[in-house]
C-alpha cells in the first residue's frame, strides 16, 4: 500500500471536489458538533435547512443551555432520533457550567459530555482543533476496506483494522482536511451502490478495485422494515384538539401527539382505536368521521396511520401531559413527523 499516494492523493481531490457546505465555512467546534450531530442517520441534503435555522436560533452553547427542552425539541421536530436534540441541550449545560461556555479541546473532557461518543469526539477534535485523531463512520468503513480488500460487515469488529491503517496515512498537520476527504470520498466516489472506481483518486491502491470485488465488499445488509398499523384519535372539543406528552424515554420520547395506537392481528381498525383512547386516556369515544390514511416511514419500521375525527363522551383529565390544543397553538409543541402530517390534513380541511 503505497501510504503517502492515498494521502496525498486524497486531499488533493478533496480540495477540488468538495462539496461547498455551510459547516465546511467554520472552525468554531459548537457548529462543527451541531453538524456531526445532525448528520448522524440524516442525509447532507436534508441537514442543511435545519443546520442554518438552528445556528441562527441558537448561535452558541449558551443559547442553546438557556432554551427549554420544549422549546429545543420543537427546532430538531423532523430530523428524528429526539435523544440527539436532547443530549445537545444538557450538554450545552455542561459546558457553560463547567468549562466557561467554551467547547473543550481535550479528548476526555469532551467525552464528559453527554452523548459525544468516539466518532463526535474525534471529529470535533480533528475537524476544529486540527487534532490528529482517527474518525471512522460508515464511509470510513467503506473506502478503508476496500483499499485493504477487508470482507465482511462494516461494523465496529473491523475498526482495529482500520485505525491501524489510518494512524499509518494520517498526516501530522492538515488532518481536519484528511478526515473530510475520507468521508466526502465515502459520500460521493465510493459509495456503498454503484460506486464511482473510475473517478476515484486512489483506486491505484485500492485492492478491492484491482481484485473486481468493489460491489461485494462490505458485504451487502439485509435490511427488514417492519410495517405496523396504528389507530389514531383526533378527539374535537369547541374547536381544540386533544394531545398528550409521550414519556420522556423511549419512541419519540417527550413529543406530543394524538392519542392512538397498535393494530392487532386480526382487530378491527375502529374497535382498536376506542381501545387505545380507552386505555391511554380513560375515555369513551364516538368516531364521526374517517380521514386519509398517513404513511411514514421510520428507520426501522413503515407506520400506516389510520385515523379518525372523534368527540368524547366525557372529558379526560387534564394536566401537563394532557392538553386541549387549537391548531393554531401547535407550532410552539414538539411532534413526531406523522402527527404534524396528520395535522396539515386538518388544517387543509378547515
Amino acid at each position: 500500500m503505497k501510504f503517502s499516494f492515498f494521502t496525498r492523493n486524497i486531499m488533493q481531490w478533496y480540495r477540488f471536489s468538495a462539496r461547498d457546505l455551510p459547516w465546511r465555512k467554520t472552525r468554531d467546534p459548537y457548529k462543527i458538533w451541531i453538524s456531526e450531530v445532525m448528520l448522524q442517520q440524516t442525509t447532507v441534503k436534508a441537514v442543511i435547512p435545519y443546520y442554518l435555522r438552528w445556528i441562527k436560533q441558537y448561535p452558541n452553547a449558551q443559547s442553546v443551555a438557556r432554551a427549554s427542552l420544549q422549546t429545543i425539541l420543537k427546532s430538531w421536530q423532523g430530523l428524528g432520533y429526539y435523544s440527539r436534540a436532547k443530549n445537545i441541550h444538557a450538554a450545552t449545560k455542561v459546558i457553560c457550567h463547567q468549562f466557561a461556555g467554551k467547547f473543550p479541546n481535550d479528548r476526555e473532557a469532551i467525552r464528559t459530555l453527554p452523548g459525544l461518543g468516539p466518532y463526535t469526539t474525534g471529529a470535533v477534535l480533528s475537524i476544529a482543533f486540527d487534532k490528529r485523531e482517527p474518525i471512522i463512520d460508515a464511509n470510513v468503513r467503506r473506502v478503508v476496506m476496500r483499499q485493504l480488500k477487508i470482507s465482511g460487515k462494516a461494523n465496529s469488529t473491523q475498526d482495529r483494522k482500520i485505525v491501524e491503517f489510518l494512524l499509518q496515512v494520517m498526516p501530522q498537520r492538515n488532518n481536519r482536511i484528511f478526515n473530510q476527504s475520507l468521508m466526502e470520498l465515502g459520500a460521493l466516489i465510493c459509495r456503498s451502490k454503484n460506486p464511482l472506481c473510475l473517478l476515484c483518486p486512489v483506486r491505484k491502491s485500492c485492492l478491492a478495485y484491482k481484485d473486481g470485488v468493489v460491489d461485494i465488499i462490505p458485504e451487502p445488509k439485509m435490511q427488514v422494515i417492519k410495517n405496523v398499523n396504528i389507530a389514531i384519535a383526533v378527539i374535537k372539543h369547541k374547536g381544540k384538539y386533544f394531545f398528550q406528552k409521550r414519556p420522556a424515554k423511549g419512541l419519540f420520547a417527550d413529543l406530543w401527539e394524538f392519542p392512538g395506537g397498535k393494530i392487532e392481528k386480526r382487530e378491527i381498525p375502529e374497535k382498536a382505536l376506542i381501545r387505545e383512547v380507552r386505555e391511554e386516556i380513560g375515555i369513551e369515544i364516538e368516531i364521526e368521521k374517517r380521514l386519509s390514511n398517513v404513511t411514514q416511514f421510520y428507520t426501522q419500521f413503515k407506520a400506516d396511520l389510520h385515523i379518525w375525527i372523534c368527540r368524547p363522551k366525557t372529558l379526560p383529565s387534564i394536566d401537563k401531559f394532557h392538553k386541549w390544543l387549537k391548531i393554531d397553538d401547535l407550532n410552539r409543541f414538539p411532534m413526531p413527523s406523522g402527527t404534524v402530517k396528520i395535522i396539515e390534513m386538518l388544517k387543509n380541511l378547515s
